[in-house]
């Protein structure tokens, strides 16, 4: 407490008695008004900021997109258990009494999935249909990560982020993809066959989506991931890629870049399983394996019998059969027996062609995700006078798709 003491004095009062009342009254008034500030900033803040202290790399390259909206003026979030600081627009924030609510509590009745880092929900919020993504706080690695890419990112073949909640638990809120995914329709034994023009359009509309993230984006995404389970089919049987939950970011014009192993064994490419290098041919690798997949509907890892023992490639089931004397009569021994007889051959062994391009063991032999947009353009619009030396540069690809 100030205690001022008040002197008789022939001169009046003193100078020094003057300032310390000065001093002593700034202070008080400085003091009222930060704490007027912090009491009215933490009633007004609310949750649109977060930072993850374990991927600094991801903040640090974090950069503009091409297609993306302008930033929108954002708040801060109260403290979340090991998050603090990622920019994301206001209009994609769910609080957990919301999604709660519109999922029954997270009941049984409501789950549609499982998936590596949580379980999925489907809900009806503010009138649209959504797949609520609920996961544990240590994945906040991989909340992080797709939330970056797609609140940066938009395209018709990348899944659509409605928005995200980062209460007791993360949770990402997607556009409700009705028809399940693509592993689903090819294995799945109540799916009806897809025709295979079906399978060619899915094929194109993934690779689309890849070549969004690969070749119109800055920074460049990799996804890491690319399998038949992350491919989403829509009531159209349209495709979108979806789980960015890996995805790395690299800068334009960079060559591969060493990084821990994740992804999904019979996906990846050997320089990826045994050096840990990361280029945008890592993809590319893994969507080959996803087209021998569509041409054959057998999984990445084919086991004889049911047994790992006696385990199998997809990739390397394929190269014996286009690698063989007659190789169309080997790859119809490959074909989804529910195709029947309803498939083009020479659409088929395209296909086939372009995938042993996309798997080849040298990365740098490899397509881009724009020749193979352009070679399955062709493809679905016709099986006709499929010149595939107008689509890559290198001669020695040429020569493999043309069967030399």
């Amino acid at each position: 407490m100030l205690m001022i003491v008040f002197v008789p004095s022939n001169r009046g009062i003193s100078v020094g008695v003057i300032a310390g009342i000065s001093i002593a009254a700034i202070v008080v008034l400085l003091l009222l008004g930060v704490g007027m500030y912090i009491g009215f900033f933490r009633k007004k803040v609310k949750g649109t900021t977060l930072l993850l202290t374990a991927s600094s790399d991801f903040s640090a390259q974090a950069g503009n997109v091409y297609g993306s909206k302008a930033a929108e003026p954002t708040a801060a979030v109260a403290a979340t258990p090991g998050l603090t600081g990622i920019t994301v627009d206001k209009s994609v924030e769910f609080s957990y009494e919301e999604l709660a609510q519109e999922t029954d509590n997270f009941s049984m009745a409501n789950k549609i999935g499982e998936g590596g880092f949580g379980a999925v929900y489907y809900a009806n919020l503010r009138g649209e249909e959504a797949a609520i993504k609920k996961m544990d706080m240590q994945a906040s690695k991989e909340f992080l990560a797709e939330l970056k890419v797609l609140t940066h990112v938009h395209h018709l073949n990348l899944v659509r982020l409605i928005g995200y909640c980062v209460e007791g638990s993360l949770f990402l809120v997607y556009e409700y993809i009705e028809n399940g995914n693509l592993s689903q329709h090819l294995r799945g034994s109540s799916r009806e066959p897809l025709p295979w023009s079906t399978r060619v359009q899915i094929a194109l509309d993934s690779a689309r989506g890849l070549e969004y993230i690969h070749e119109h984006t800055v920074p460049v995404y990799i996804h890491r991931d690319i399998k038949s389970a992350n491919i989403l089919i829509d009531k159209n049987f349209r495709a979108k890629v979806a789980d960015f939950g890996l995805t790395k970011l690299t800068e334009v014009g960079s060559a591969s870049l060493p990084t821990r192993l994740v992804g999904t064994f019979g996906y990846m490419p050997p320089e990826y399983a045994q050096y840990g290098d990361v280029s945008a041919k890592v993809d590319v690798y893994a969507f080959g394996v996803v087209l021998y997949e569509l041409i054959s509907a057998k999984e990445a890892i084919v086991k004889a019998n049911g047994s790992i023992a006696d385990s199998k490639g997809l990739v390397a089931l394929f190269e014996d059969a286009l690698n063989g004397p007659d190789c169309k009569e080997e790859l119809c021994k490959l074909i989804d027996p529910r195709l029947g007889d309803n498939y083009p051959l020479d659409s088929v062994f395209k296909m086939a062609q372009l995938a042993k391009a996309c798997t080849q063991e040298n990365p740098q032999l490899r397509p881009s995700m724009r020749s193979i947009v352009v070679a399955l353009m062709t493809l679905s619009s016709s099986t006709e006078d499929w010149d595939v030396g107008s689509f890559y540069e290198n001669q020695a690809l040429v020569n493999l798709m043309s069967g030399r």
